[in-house]
């Protein structure tokens, strides 16, 4: 089986990189996270006050395919930043606890930084982006 040289998928996920500034891959949606990971990410996201853009993954598991191959990373969630791979749930949560997620998004860090990353709460903002797969 050859490998095509087009792929829908693939172009609307660097896309999605492309324009946004902060995007993160999920499982689930920052309003309702589908497991721990990312909702600890969301959580980590939420406290500096950064607005960013959510795609969930579980909708087509080609999805998270296509990202891997994007990034060379193989967990979800995954966080881009001005197109990026920054890392997922670990590095972002000890990114949060010393300060450099807040420099890395441009923001000023909370003036009293919690020695652990906070937990999940009710998001406000935007609903999650959506990745059309149109492969038939």
């Amino acid at each position: 089986m050859s490998e095509q040289t087009e792929n829908p998928l693939r172009d609307a996920i660097a896309e999605a990189i492309d324009q946004n500034d902060v995007i993160l891959f999920m499982k689930g949606s920052p309003e309702q996270p589908a497991c721990g990971f990312s909702a600890r990410t969301v959580a980590a996201l939420q406290a500096t006050g950064a607005p960013f853009a959510a795609v969930d993954v579980l909708p087509d598991p080609r999805i998270r395919q296509e990202l891997s191959a994007i990034s060379n990373w193989p967990t979800i969630p995954q966080l881009f930043v001005d197109g990026e791979l920054v890392g997922g749930a670990d590095i972002v949560t000890e990114m949060y606890e010393t300060g450099e997620l807040a420099e890395v998004l441009g923001v000023e860090p909370p003036a009293e930084a919690p020695a652990q990353a906070p937990a999940p709460e009710a998001p406000a903002g935007a609903p999650p982006l959506q990745i059309e797969n149109r492969l038939a």
